[in-house]
């Protein structure tokens, strides 16, 4: 599995951004992808994700209501739009891949994430 991760860059807080993460290589019908992020001097943590078969998503509560995980399957691309960015959002941001549909409890667990792309960075600044 290969994963392109674009879209970061600088935002003032409460601005917005888009990443992309453009996937190949693998039956998109048997992949879980998903987005982490690591801040400096913190451990990685998962964002979200999304089951390619059915579009199930899940998401780390310091999101929810704010990013929103998609993904287009015509262009094999993985989206994670970010809004009311703030400081704290600030990291790089990596798309990882699981090749296999997680069940709903898996999806936010780290281990069974087998691929992961080089990362974008985010940087939320006034």
């Amino acid at each position: 599995v290969q994963l392109q991760a674009s879209g970061g860059g600088l935002v003032q807080p409460g601005g917005s951004l888009r990443l992309s993460c453009a996937v190949s290589g693998f039956s998109l019908n048997g992949l879980t992808n998903a987005w982490f992020r690591q801040a400096p001097g913190k451990e990685r943590e998962v964002v979200s994700s999304i089951r390619q078969f059915d579009a199930s998503t899940s998401y780390a509560d310091s999101v929810k209501g704010r990013f929103t995980i998609s993904r287009e399957r015509a262009k094999g691309t993985v989206y994670l739009q970010m809004n009311n960015l703030q400081p704290e959002d600030s990291a790089v941001y990596y798309c990882a891949a699981a090749t296999r549909n997680l069940i709903k409890s898996s999806m936010l667990a780290p281990r069974y994430y087998d691929f992961w792309g080089q990362g974008t960075l985010v940087t939320v600044s006034s």
